[in-house]
């Protein structure tokens, strides 16, 4: 009886161990490339030091010198940033214009850097070599950079750089602050790529700190706005709810509020009654409204009204393309860039909205 039980068992134990082998044999290992990353560039302790640049190349921590403005990478550490550093990179601007003739407006980029580019390059807002080609245009950036993607410090330093070459020309980078810049800058990480783990293990910082207010990046980024107006269009990541006008809020207000709040804990801002407004719920960084059943448009018009404008540009809620709703009254830009595809944005110019798809072609909305 016994002799019965075991044949059974070693049989079952042979084909669950050649199973096992026949398995390792046709699935190749899955291996984690190593990371290379960088710069981060944070202000000297001693301030008559040179400045130093940190880069990680292939999981090893390194560094250069800040040569004049610009930042050079070591040797054999791939293609990464080298920007030059604009000491104008921290001032304020305003946060409304007028009689500008060209705008485009794109969103939630989430570290697809490659997508980014690719899609400016064939709409012709940069060049071949990843440089302003957009005049005097304005382009805004609706915000949520970071989190999901694997190229976030690209896509800063690209920005950083557009920003400047952009004045340069006579232009403007409006760059919007998204929720989840909002949520990186106080510590909430639950969104981050996995590959800037080294990074913060190396640097020996957690990544909020990476872009805190010791940081090139950080600096510049705190600067920015959150809402921003322009000629007929307001432009912010969310969208504006019926709470802003009972608060009656002005943007000098909003964006003053963001920029001094930004670093604070959630905690704190759920404590204050108007700083959970604008940083949660149906604040201008959160809210879905318009894209929700029922919406009632008679409530949008008393917004468009209010900061006197035809349009609203937003992110934040997804779509397959750039969209326009109720006549174009709101036009959603999030275009699903973070799905690493493709993309779109929006082109604004005498009086004609249009959407620049990402093979370069261009289709009225």
């Amino acid at each position: 009886m016994k002799k019965f039980i075991a044949l059974p068992s070693l049989a079952l134990l042979a084909f669950t161990q050649l199973t096992i082998a026949s398995t390792t044999a046709t699935t190749p290992a899955i291996e984690t490339l190593p990371v290379t990353d960088g710069p981060y560039l944070f202000e000297q302790t001693d301030r008559g030091a040179p400045r130093t640049a940190y880069w990680i190349c292939s999981d090893k921590l390194r560094t250069t010198q800040v040569q004049g403005l610009r930042l050079v990478s070591p040797d054999n550490c791939g293609a990464l940033p080298q920007p030059t550093l604009n000491p104008k990179a921290f001032d304020v601007s305003t946060n409304t214009y007028s009689d500008i003739k060209k705008v485009v407006a794109l969103s939630d980029v989430h570290g697809q850097y490659d997508i980014l580019i690719t899609l400016l390059r064939n709409q012709n807002i940069i060049d071949k070599d990843n440089n302003w080609a957009f005049g005097d245009g304005h382009m805004v950036m609706t915000g949520d950079m970071f989190d999901r993607g694997h190229q976030v410090n690209e896509v800063l330093w690209f920005m950083y750089q557009l920003d400047q070459q952009a004045i340069e020309a006579g232009g403007k980078l409006h760059l919007l602050m998204g929720n989840h810049e909002q949520m990186v800058m106080r510590g909430d990480l639950r969104y981050v790529h996995e590959r800037y783990q080294v990074a913060a293990k190396l640097l020996e910082r957690s990544y909020d700190e990476l872009y805190d207010k010791s940081s090139e990046i950080g600096q510049w980024l705190r600067a920015k706005h959150t809402l921003v107006k322009i000629n007929d269009t307001l432009f912010l990541h969310g969208g504006i709810s019926g709470e802003w006008l009972d608060r009656g809020l002005t943007l000098d207000v909003a964006n003053d509020l963001y920029r001094k709040n930004i670093d604070r804990s959630k905690p704190e801002l759920k404590q204050d009654d108007l700083l959970n407004f604008l940083f949660f719920g149906n604040g201008p960084t959160w809210y879905r409204g318009y894209f929700k059943p029922g919406y009632d448009e008679a409530e949008l018009d008393k917004i468009l009204s209010y900061f006197d404008v035809k349009h609203i540009v937003v992110g934040h809620t997804s779509q397959e393309r750039v969209l326009g709703l109720y006549n174009n009254k709101v036009i959603a830009v999030d275009s699903s860039i973070k799905e690493g595809l493709s993309g779109e944005l929006l082109l604004m110019e005498d009086n004609t909205l249009t959407r620049g798809l990402y093979n370069g072609s261009r289709i009225a909305l």
